[in-house]
Parts: structure tokens; C-alpha cells; sequence
């Protein structure tokens, strides 16, 4: 049997990033560290992150607590939180993806100069909701067609994307756009990495029998690959774990393909292929 593992499977390098730096804040920080929300979108790397003393948190609760270091995660946060943090007293590191901070100033110098910003993507993923906290101007987001009507065709648009969102639907939205709007100016703000795991996932789903898509439940980007996979290939399974693989069968098969998401672990894919060579 052939295993196919994607070459561009796992941590991206805003991921690699944040995770790594935050580990080294944690280190040489002697109070406590905090992340605003999940620093990434995969449970183990949480855990891993937790057993170094640095807890997730959410808005309410940095409400009760005193001082101490909080790192923005990847995903970003809203100007409004990310400037309220600084005037409760604590130490701010930002840790927003590089990638996700263009799309910030992309869209803040968009509204002061007066455009409605359109925002391509899931409306309550956090990326989103950060770069819609960076609009000072109005912000429509669309995930399909459905929400072109709510676009104005009488005023300038400037038309964005959430990092990870699908690149092929993100080039359909835009025509459909196009039909209806004359003054607009289009950025593909989709990352580079993503469009390449993409395309990557989707000819190694073409030519297996059965795909694996490794990645957090709550992994937007790991979503999308799922989808994109079980469209070329109708046996993809979506894990996290190893562990998860104890439930599936291979057979009988000649070929398997393997690709995860932007926030999982190394030492994960490799236990993933290891198992699954193993099989044969």
C-alpha cells in the first residue's frame, strides 16, 4: 500500500511562530502568562502550551485577574480589546500571525478613506472577528453568495479574505462581486501556505483511495482541507489523535493520503503515517 504524506502538512509559520515565541515569553517571564483565547486552533498544542504555564483565557475572565503577561494568538483580536488589555496593566505580546496584521492595516486604511470593507470567511471565526474589530468603517462578511445583496453597489468596496478561507470559492465570490460592483479593489489576502496545502490536498485526494486530514475540531483551515479532500476522495476521515485511527479500516486499498492542517503538531503526523505504514 502507498502512503502520501503532503509536504506542506502542518504548523505554517505563523503557527511555528507564535507557538515557539510563546513558549520562550513563558520562560523567561516570572508571573504569570496568559493567552487571549486559544493561542492556535489544536487541542494538543494547547495542552502542550499549558504544561510549559501559560492558560488560555477568555475576555471575562483577564476581567478578574492582576497583571501579568497576555499574548495575542495568532488569529489576532480586535483594536478595541488589544488597546483595552494595555489599559487594565498588562503586558501585551503580540503574536498575531504576520499575515493576519496585513489584512488589519489593509482594512483600517480601507474605512478611513471611506470604503466598505467585504470580508470573505465565517463571521465567528476569531480571524474574522478581529479583522472586522480593525474596520472603523462598516464590514460585510460573506461565506457564499447569499450575502452579496448586503454589498452596496453605490459606494467603493475593498474586497479581503479570512487567511485560510477556500481559495476557489474566494475567486467565485469575487466574480459574483464583479457583476455587481464597479468601484472595488480586490486583495487575496488568503496565505500563501494555504493556498498551497490546498491545492497540495486536493491532487493527492485525486489519486488516493483513502484521505486522512489531521488538525483541531475548531481549525478553520483544517475544515477546508476536509472539504476540498472529500470532494476528490469520498472516503476522507477528518482525526486528531493517532488514537483515532483505531476505528478505521484500510483495506482493501492500494493507496492512502495523508495532509493536516496549519496547527498540528509534527511528532502527530509523523505517529499518524507511522501507523498507518504500518497497516501494509
Amino acid at each position: 500500500m502507498e502512503v502520501i504524506l503532503a509536504k506542506t502538512a502542518g504548523f505554517c509559520f505563523g503557527v511555528d511562530r507564535a507557538v515557539s515565541r510563546a513558549a520562550g515569553e513563558a520562560e523567561k517571564t516570572d508571573g504569570p502568562v496568559y493567552t487571549y483565547g486559544p493561542l492556535v486552533h489544536n487541542e494538543e498544542v494547547i495542552r502542550d502550551l499549558e504544561s510549559k504555564g501559560i492558560r488560555a483565557v477568555t475576555a471575562e475572565e483577564l476581567e478578574g485577574l492582576d497583571g501579568g503577561t497576555v499574548i495575542i494568538r495568532a488569529h489576532g483580536i480586535p483594536k478595541a480589546e488589544q488597546e483595552k488589555l494595555v489599559l487594565h496593566g498588562f503586558k501585551v505580546v503580540d503574536l498575531t500571525c504576520p499575515f493576519v496584521k496585513r489584512i488589519h492595516r489593509i482594512v483600517q486604511e480601507a474605512s478611513e478613506a471611506g470604503r466598505t470593507v467585504v470580508i470573505t470567511g465565517n463571521k465567528d471565526h476569531p480571524e474574522v472577528k478581529g479583522i472586522v474589530g480593525w474596520c472603523g468603517g462598516k464590514a460585510i462578511v460573506i461565506a457564499d453568495e447569499s450575502g452579496i445583496p448586503e454589498i452596496p453597489q453605490d459606494a467603493p468596496v475593498t474586497v479581503v479574505s479570512q487567511t485560510t478561507f477556500n481559495y476557489k470559492k474566494f475567486k467565485e465570490l469575487v466574480e459574483k462581486i464583479s457583476e455587481r460592483s464597479y468601484n472595488k479593489h480586490v486583495v487575496n489576502t488568503i496565505c500563501n501556505a494555504t493556498q498551497e496545502r490546498q491545492t497540495e490536498a486536493g491532487a493527492i485526494a485525486e489519486r488516493a483511495d483513502v484521505m486522512i486530514v489531521i488538525g483541531g475540531r475548531e481549525s478553520s483551515n483544517t475544515q477546508k482541507l476536509f472539504e476540498i479532500c472529500r470532494s476528490a476522495c469520498p472516503r476522507t476521515y477528518y482525526i486528531q489523535t493517532p488514537d483515532d485511527l483505531k476505528t478505521l479500516s484500510f483495506a482493501p486499498v492500494s493507496s492512502v493520503g495523508i495532509t493536516a492542517g496549519a496547527s498540528t503538531p509534527n511528532n502527530i503526523i509523523q505517529e499518524v503515517y507511522s501507523h498507518v505504514r504500518g497497516k501494509q
